[in-house]
């Protein structure tokens, strides 16, 4: 399989349609990290990711009957616009199947470059089965996201071009992982020249189906994913990926959200690009594999694979680039209600930067302070720590509190002393009409008592929901709850629900 790969990358037809993209110095990073950094700017091909090559290549490949009958896709982003873009240069009809929840600028972009859009099913798991009845009730043929030899022989194009563009061997290769198409393509071409490279998958943390894969010696299919990185959101690894990456791949490295929004705002200060979430995987990967390793003066290469990245996101990654980053601190802080205490507290914080501060008065006692501060390192975030229980004030760090981070921060109000039986849910609700709506039939009788959504530019929407529950109604309560088909985890005890909202 090895060699025959080998000759497969070396054949495959890409560059009718794609480009050779540039190994670019990243040299803020390269700077900040002491090592020589470069950018491989697969968010520089014509539909902005490195999708393309794959999706022409298998194209290109198949015979005039099928090239004739059309071709078939289940995608919701950078595979669907591939492979509208090689139908039309190869002038093969191309049908790409698209949850009905994906973003317009997708679907009209694979309707800008030639494809048939067809919005099917509220996942992509729904849309790839409609896409497979279609296959085969009308003939057509399905072109794979990242599972078929001939898409990822043209993925390995790319480590083609990084050895031609770098003669010297290199010390590693970060790559991010979906469904592993790209880092085995990559991964089979630079261990045939340079094997002493190692090869890095990066995934996210909400969607790490190759580390698991790997980890247990079988393609495992995760019970749900995130969508936060949806280029590279897939439940299972595919068969000839995972069989590829068990030969080629060194290491596996898993990120946060906060990481990858760090990432892509050290891309952007380095570039001037916006890439998508799933586009700076491997950069934010790389930068976490630096930090644990200790590395210096290494020869590193990040994969910066795509660019389709929602406008209406761009909020949510600014916010959260500076926690990832480091350079932002959360904490909640108790203060006396007392002359002065408030003005020991402001010391404290001295001259930083303030980024949230919300003040809750408590009773007579106390008041609750939620605080942002701009901080250097992780070291001035402790020293702050110490400061605040130095002056004698109850305090918790609330920078890795996913509800204080996407929640507490944007909310107004406080206690309600006077609501019983409340319990606090954290829901993803699915962007489509009517979410809301199903959620409120299904519940019945019970109050809500506290709601608080914001859009974040992804396939669902995040909730925060306060509910009056008695509990002689608990297990009612939890029917319903599995009924009701949305992600959803239990916050009551959420400490940031206990200081501030209950």
């Amino acid at each position: 399989m090895k060699n025959d790969l080998i000759e497969k990358i070396l054949k495959a037809r890409v560059y009718d349609v794609a480009r050779e993209t540039p190994l670019e110095l990243a040299r803020s990073l390269s700077q900040r990290f002491n090592n020589t950094i470069y950018l491989k700017r697969e968010d520089l091909q014509p539909v902005f990711s490195f999708k393309l090559r794959g999706g022409f290549n298998c194209m290109h490949n198949l015979s005039p009957e099928a090239k004739a009958k059309g071709v078939i896709a289940a995608s919701a982003g950078n595979h669907a616009q591939g492979v509208a873009y090689a139908g039309t240069h190869l002038g093969i009809p191309t049908t790409i199947v698209m949850p009905v929840i994906t973003p317009d600028i997708k679907v009209n972009s694979v309707r800008a470059f030639g494809g048939n859009a067809v919005l099917h099913g509220n996942t992509f798991d729904e849309a790839y089965q409609y896409a497979m009845e279609r296959c085969e009730k009308e003939g057509l043929t399905f072109v794979h996201p990242f599972d078929d030899i001939d898409v990822i022989a043209g993925q390995g194009t790319i480590g083609m071009e990084i050895t031609r563009q770098h003669p010297n061997p290199l010390d590693a290769i970060f790559i991010c992982v979906g469904g592993g198409g790209l880092i085995s393509g990559i991964g089979s071409w630079i261990k045939y020249l340079s094997p002493e490279t190692r090869i890095i998958g990066i995934e996210h943390e909400e969607a790490p189906s190759m580390t698991r894969a790997l980890e247990t010696g079988e393609r495992i299919t995760l019970d749900q994913i995130g969508t936060f990185a949806d280029g590279a959101a897939v439940k299972q690894a595919g068969e000839n990926t995972f069989r590829i990456a068990q030969d080629v791949v060194d290491d596996m490295i898993t990120v946060s959200t906060d990481e990858t929004c760090a990432a892509i705002k050290d891309v952007f200060e380095d570039t001037r690009t916006l890439l998508e979430p799933a586009g700076a995987l491997g950069v934010a990967g790389m930068k976490k594999y630096i930090q644990q390793n200790d590395c210096e003066g290494k020869k590193f290469v990040a994969i910066s694979s795509g660019a389709n990245v929602n406008f209406d996101r761009l909020r949510h990654v600014a916010e959260r680039a500076e926690i990832g980053e480091q350079r932002e601190a959360l904490f909640a802080v108790s203060i006396a209600e007392q002359p002065g205490s408030f003005r020991q507290f402001c010391e404290v914080i001295g001259n930083r930067s303030i980024t949230e501060f919300n003040y809750r008065y408590a009773d007579k006692e106390q008041a609750q302070v939620f605080v942002g501060a701009k901080i250097a390192d992780i070291d001035e975030k402790d020293q702050l720590l110490q400061q605040f229980r130095d002056l004698g004030n109850p305090v918790l760090d609330l920078t890795d509190n996913e509800v204080a981070k996407v929640h507490l921060r944007f909310m107004v109000g406080g206690h309600a002393p006077e609501i019983d039986d409340e319990l606090l849910y954290r829901f993803r609700f699915p962007e489509r009409p009517g979410a809301l709506l199903h959620f409120l039939n299904s519940m019945g009788h019970w109050n809500i008592s506290l709601f608080h959504y914001r859009n974040h530019g992804s396939d669902f929407g995040r909730v925060l929901v306060g509910i009056q529950v008695p509990d002689s109604e608990r297990e009612a309560f939890n029917q319903f709850l599995e009924k009701l088909g949305y992600d959803y985890q239990e916050e009551t005890q959420n400490p940031v629900y206990q200081y501030f909202l209950r």
